[in-house]
């Protein structure tokens, strides 16, 4: 393995972190409704849990309503449920075919756990990414034949990288809190 292959794997390693750290920001609801808010929920159908983008099709019509439509409409309950006992906090009510989430206006107190929230998504993130570059500087250090200058060079460029990364997740999480936190 060669010194630019190690820092490109490391890298893309830590690039998988970052996005996953937005992906779970994305998942925190904020005060507008987001379909992928109920990406979490996990529905009990058929004998088994499977996400909620596998049983219904979620649309955010309105920025304080979601509508969960059923791929299965005689599911519609499952659904419901698993909503109602999800953390969310939210109350869904089943329309015909449809199943309405209206988001309930948000307090001071739960938006500051939500801010809690984003930041351990945010320490997950971070923790990926440095997994990602000691994992690169053990693989830096087992190479043979290259000379210790260019080791040293290559852990620099890591470092240059990883700060980069955790630069990245420190300002979407800014940016979540900031969303958050605004009334």
């Amino acid at each position: 393995m060669t010194i630019q292959a190690i820092l490109k794997d490391a890298r893309a390693a830590m690039d998988k972190g970052v996005e996953a750290a937005r992906r779970e920001f994305a998942s925190v609801r904020s005060g507008k409704a987001s379909p992928n808010m109920l990406d979490s929920v996990k529905v009990e159908m058929y004998g088994q849990y499977m996400p909620m983008n596998q049983c219904a099709n979620v649309s955010a019509p309105e920025p304080r309503l979601l509508v969960v439509t059923p791929y299965d409409k005689g599911q519609a309950k499952a659904i419901e449920k698993a909503i109602r006992e999800s953390s969310l906090g939210l109350d869904p009510a089943i329309q015909g075919a449809i199943i309405r989430v209206p988001l309930p206006a948000m307090n001071e107190q739960r938006r500051k756990e939500l801010a809690k929230q984003v930041h351990g998504y945010a320490e997950d993130g971070r923790i990926a990414v440095r997994h990602a570059r000691t994992h690169a500087r053990d693989a830096l250090k087992k190479l043979s034949g290259v000379s210790e200058d260019e080791v040293k060079h290559a852990e620099k460029e890591l470092q240059k990288v990883h700060d980069e990364e955790i630069a990245k997740i420190d300002a979407a999480m800014k940016a979540k809190e900031a969303e958050l936190l605004e009334v």
